[in-house]
């Protein structure tokens, strides 16, 4: 069923539509959520914040239009919701030190240790994924959602535009930019890791 006759139906009061179009976009939105705010407990709480505003808003959406554009849209506010709230609080690196000052050594970071078995060696392709994801994570906010909504979520120019409200000419050089910025700061992170 295309996502929205599940809105109509959800709109009749059929609760079990908006249970499957949360589970069709859960992994895929997820992602993109904790690629755009670069942690994970906070891209599940604007997840959960995208849902519900797709529950208070869902008479606002004009079933003529696509679905996904529209939540895509919702939680790319929301994520910058909460990157413009999370930069106003300070926050304490992991690799600050426990006591400041003292001759101690030991970082928050080292509070987090487990006594787990080490994973075997990663393999190459997890090595590239993982260069990708920092040099992705790197980029500036406006570079970063454009690549996101555009690479790893395939979205059309035109649907990027609408997602981000922004013109088509704006989507198409930003893109440009962001791809630019990519490949310069691959490259780098390349040569630093050789």
């Amino acid at each position: 069923m295309p996502d929205e006759q599940l809105v109509r139906s959800y709109r009749r009061g059929d609760q079990q539509a908006f249970s499957q179009l949360v589970g069709r976009y859960q992994q895929e939105l997820y992602r993109f959520l904790v690629r755009f705010v670069r942690d994970r407990a906070a891209a599940e709480d604007v997840f959960q914040d995208t849902f519900l505003q797709v529950h208070v808003s869902i008479d606002t959406f004009q079933t003529s239009r696509r679905f996904k554009p529209w939540l895509f849209t919702i939680a790319a506010n929301k994520a910058r919701d909460y990157l413009r709230r999370s930069k106003r609080r300070a926050a304490t690196q992991l690799s600050s030190p426990v006591q400041p000052g003292s001759d101690e050594d030991r970082q928050f970071l080292d509070l987090l240790e487990a006594n787990l078995p080490l994973p075997d060696d990663e393999t190459v392709q997890q090595e590239t994924a993982d260069l990708v994801r920092a040099v992705v994570d790197g980029l500036p906010e406006h570079l970063r959602e454009i690549l996101l909504l555009a690479y790893f979520h395939q979205f059309s120019y035109k649907q990027v535009a609408e997602v981000l409200h922004i013109p088509l000419g704006t989507v198409k050089s930003r893109l440009h930019a962001a791809v630019g910025t990519f490949a310069q700061r691959w490259k780098q992170k390349l040569e630093q890791s050789n």
